[in-house]
């Protein structure tokens, strides 16, 4: 199994470096044709726009169509900012992501232009949008994605370095499509710090009294091009409710990453349960503030992402005690809950049909970062549970839990074909499938490992297929091109327990995985 994990780690190697362009890559005016730019600008206004609110689109509308019907140079800031749009579009065009490749070229010419020495001259609303749309892609295809959480802290200092912290009533007196665009970018940028927080297990680094800066007003963008827009009552469904909505429930989600996260934090199971039934309450809020709106027909993947990222919240707080709850009855409580938002989270991000899925479950599949990542940590505690009830005496697994292990490990099989290089976690799903079905067999220890370990090669050959698909190579091409000589150091930086995904100090939680 070694030497096939050898070869899946440098077939995935090969084709991370051949999606990658030469850097720097300047910025070109080269675009797919027409249609296909509607398209992607289609599905990312569908999608991530209604979520994160970072265009005026209107505005954007009109530069775009410029670009196509006018014979003027286009400006470099524009074109950068079309194809990071364009880029995340991608993530949704198709079944495979076949985009990918552009994708990656795209992400490179905006982080080329952004890097660029005249920096500080850019500093404004566009090159804050174009970094916020950077973030996202490059979350989004995985390039470089463990690292932005730095890069929005770094996001986050620019925007105060242009007063976005400062609510703009106490501006020198602008236009309230201004005024909008700077509370918007604001908001976007806060989410974004957040949720990297919370992925990342790094601290936020902000709070409530860091700014005064209010949530975005509830206008249309269509409104926002009037000299005196009429602001709509918030019980009336426009473009920004969705993020209105959820921004009510920032505080509280400061709250669960400072505490899961700040050094100095006390952690105690107690301040926990407080911490929960404050979570809950805002979240309830929140749900009746989308139904009474009608968020969930007009917004359906902002719908469905803000009540994936919320269910996860609820998990983080009681993942700590996972482990313990198997065997203390103290922690039942963490244990179901990790169990029911478990289930939520899979169920949201899961469809049985291919043929059918949702935008947001193309993501989850698709696209890399905070949504796949915590679909897999789903989808791997249900099987922990399943695991738990079937060795637990006098249970009856439950009939809804039955399937997911097989399900979860075919999904990310598929997320795999769809151009996902990493092997981690189907390797892990198909471990603890071959886990469960050895302890539905009643086989004994040796018996039990031998099936685990030989679940583990199968998985590990199966990728290798598909790496070598993706690579362009078949099998019997795969050595030829490429040295895949096993050096003595060849792991690096595998960590064959895997425990390192579920990012658990020191391990101890990742034990009930395997147990």
């Amino acid at each position: 199994m070694l030497l096939a994990l050898h070869r899946a780690k440098m077939l995935a190697r090969m084709i991370k470096a051949a999606r990658s362009p030469d850097w720097p890559t300047p910025p070109t005016n080269d675009l797919p044709t027409k249609g296909v730019c509607d398209e992607l600008i289609g599905h990312y206004l569908r999608t991530i726009e209604t979520l994160y609110r970072i265009l005026h689109v209107p505005t954007f509308r009109k530069d775009y169509e410029v670009l196509w019907t006018s014979e003027a140079d286009v400006k470099t800031g524009f074109m950068v900012q079309l194809k990071l749009v364009l880029a995340i579009g991608a993530i949704f065009y198709d079944e495979n992501c076949s985009m990918r490749p552009e994708i990656t070229r795209w992400i490179y010419e905006g982080q080329t232009w952004l890097s660029s020495p005249s920096y500080k001259s850019k500093l404004g609303i566009q090159h804050l949008q174009t970094s916020i749309l950077l973030l996202l892609a490059r979350e989004y295809a995985d390039v470089g994605s463990e690292l932005v959480w730095i890069s929005a802290g770094a996001l986050l200092r620019e925007a105060v370095y242009i007063g976005l912290h400062k609510d703009p009533v106490y501006l020198p007196k602008i236009s309230v499509r201004s005024a909008e665009m700077r509370r918007r970018i604001w908001n976007t940028i806060l989410e974004l710090n957040v949720q990297f927080s919370l992925i990342s297990g790094g601290p936020c680094l902000i709070s409530l009294e860091d700014f005064n800066t209010g949530p975005p007003g509830n206008y249309e963008d269509q409104e926002l091009m009037a000299h005196e827009p009429n602001r709509q009552p918030d019980h009336v469904f426009t473009s920004t409710s969705s993020a209105i909505a959820f921004r009510k429930t920032l505080p509280i989600r400061l709250t669960v990453v400072k505490f899961l996260n700040d050094i100095a934090t006390s952690g105690t199971f107690e301040e926990t349960l407080r911490t929960d039934t404050a979570l809950r309450a805002s979240y309830k809020t929140l749900r009746r503030d989308l139904k009474e709106m009608n968020a969930t027909e007009c917004h359906p993947f902002a719908s469905t992402a803000i009540e994936f990222m919320m269910q996860r919240y609820i998990s983080s707080l009681h993942i700590p005690y996972f482990n313990p709850s198997l065997h203390e009855a103290i922690y039942a409580f963490s244990r179901k809950t990790v169990f029911d938002t478990s289930l939520r989270l899979w169920n949201l991000a899961y469809f049985t049909d291919a043929s059918k899925e949702t935008d947001f479950v193309r993501l989850c599949r698709c696209g890399a970062g905070f949504f796949r990542a915590f679909t897999l940590h789903a989808s791997t505690f249900l099987a922990v549970e399943l695991r738990v009830q079937l060795q637990e005496e006098d249970s009856v697994p439950r009939p809804d839990l039955l399937s997911i292990p097989e399900d979860a490990a075919n999904f990310y099989l598929r997320c795999i074909e769809a151009g996902e290089t990493g092997i981690k976690g189907y390797l892990l799903l198909r471990t603890l499938v071959a886990r469960i079905g050895a302890v539905k067999q009643g086989l004994g220890r040796v018996e039990m490992q031998n099936s685990i370990g030989q679940a583990a090669e199968n998985a590990v050959e199966q990728c290798a297929r598909v790496l070598e698909r993706l690579a362009g190579l078949g099998s019997e091409d795969a050595g030829g091109e490429f040295d895949f000589q096993m050096p003595v150091d060849f792991i690096g930086d595998w960590d064959l327990t895997m425990s390192d995904m579920f990012n658990f100090d020191g391990g101890s939680n990742f034990e009930a995985f395997m147990i």
